[in-house]
């Protein structure tokens, strides 16, 4: 396979029966407490493993197509690759990332829609035949640089919520998919399916069925100018609830029935990214900093705090929205952290803030939140911490790197996995696999993730 060596890169702990999650991250804690107090991620492999067995259970009939921008790390990649995955790749560091894992280039969609021609190049180049595209710019690029294309069209959906401007910005509308179909035709251009954009913040599963219902009068159109259509591209928006996911299915395959019986042949696939990775990954970061001030006041820089006042905390932390809770740029909500340290039930609870090392007013992670008072040196955990949070950092500070990860796998989840067919020496070869062992000599090989 191309890009894999002989060698494991990744070592994962095999936890046993009689060790929790919560022992491998108080583990670590009590290593950075004595070092540098550096954030850290925690990932339990096997909570990819059963998120693969509920969509396979709720979605027998749409193959997943995983997007690697919700969260890069390499073992996520290959877990995915083994469990029978897609991938769906934004540029060409994606890309190049899933080809070093000896994914097929007929299991890879690139789906970024603004494209550079050197990327265009490289797919060419390396049988990515499936591109998105969503306007005659992109569309000619393609033309020139990957006659051999075949496309998904992307086609805007109904935003599920008027007021959500991200539901209605991608995508080209219904009544002009005609226009680029034809387009296609004359520049010589295959088009072999329909993508729907549906934006990760929707929670109406009706979404599902108008794109559906919008598909169909495109593969329609595809026919009358001459395209034999053949993939159905339901797109994103998979939270990670099974509750979710029963709601699409139910939706979604009524529509199927109707519209793309199995007689059309044609193939039903799905994006989800936060679906898999979300609840898999905890981070843990340390409080570096404390500010006091008086409840109301205006100037969060300088305040005084008067005796009958109740006090309103600042608490600095060693992560913040230049690194790894970058998407809250992006207006994504952060839920409030868990205190990692014994506090008492009657412990009172103070309004506080959360922000990131670098001093920014835009570097606040999480605007309020109720917390008992906290110390420089202690610990928070932010338990759903695996969704766009494992990209490079950005800046301020440049010379910043993301968190390590430590990976680990309960020992049921893996005998799980080889039933299911993964084993290390055929699909997982990048992995290497070591007992976990609380105890004072443990060894730091054991458990850090290599380089």
């Amino acid at each position: 396979m191309k890009g894999i060596t002989d060698e494991p890169q990744y070592s994962v702990s095999l936890l046993d029966g009689g060790t929790a999650l919560s022992d491998v991250i108080n583990h670590h804690i009590e290593e950075q407490t004595l070092s540098e107090k550096s954030a850290f991620f925690v990932a339990d492999l096997g909570v990819i493993m059963r998120q693969h067995v509920r969509w396979r259970t709720h979605m027998p009939q749409i193959r997943p197509y995983y997007a690697v921008r919700c969260n890069s790390s390499p073992a996520v990649i290959e877990v995915l690759a083994a469990l029978g995955s897609g991938f769906t790749c934004s540029n060409k560091s994606e890309l190049e990332l899933v080809q070093s894992h000896g994914i097929p280039s007929e299991d890879i969609i690139y789906s970024g829609v603004c494209k550079q021609v050197s990327h265009i190049k490289y797919t060419a180049k390396n049988g990515i035949d499936l591109l998105v595209c969503d306007n005659e710019a992109e569309l000619r690029k393609i033309s020139r640089c990957h006659p051999n294309a075949k496309l998904l069209l992307q086609v805007s959906t109904e935003a599920c919520n008027p007021d959500d401007e991200m539901g209605i910005t991608f995508g080209c509308s219904l009544k002009d998919c005609r226009r680029l179909l034809e387009s296609a035709k004359e520049l010589g251009v295959q088009v072999v399916g329909v993508r729907s954009h549906i934006s990760s913040t929707c929670d109406d599963d009706q979404v599902y069925s108008h794109a559906i219902s919008d598909a169909r009068c495109i593969f329609d159109m595809g026919e009358e100018v001459g395209f034999s259509m053949n993939i159905l591209d339901i797109g994103g928006g998979f939270s990670g609830s099974e509750t979710q996911l029963e709601m699409i299915n139910c939706a979604v395959m009524s529509m199927v029935d109707l519209y793309f019986p199995s007689s059309t042949g044609v193939s039903i696939i799905a994006e989800p990214g936060s679906f898999f990775v979300s609840t898999a990954f905890t981070l843990a970061v340390n409080v570096i900093s404390k500010a006091v001030m008086a409840r109301d006041c205006q100037d969060q820089k300088q305040s005084e705090l008067s005796a009958n006042e109740e006090p309103e905390f600042q608490y600095y932390m060693n992560e913040g929205v230049y690194g790894s809770f970058s998407s809250k740029l992006s207006e994504t909500v952060i839920a409030a952290p868990s205190v990692h340290k014994d506090t008492s039930l009657d412990l009172p609870v103070f309004s506080s803030s959360l922000w990131g090392p670098s001093g920014d007013d835009l570097d606040q992670v999480v605007d309020h939140c109720l917390l008992p008072e906290l110390d420089t040196g202690d610990w928070l955990l932010f338990p759903h911490a695996g969704a766009y949070t494992l990209g490079q950092p950005l800046f301020p500070p440049t010379d910043s790197t993301p968190p390590p990860v430590h990976y680990v796998i309960s020992s049921r989840d893996w005998v799980e996995m080889q039933d299911a067919g993964v084993t290390s020496e055929t699909t997982m070869k990048n992995f290497s696999w070591i007992p976990y062992f609380l105890c004072s000599c443990q060894t730091e090989a054991a458990l850090s993730v290599p380089a």
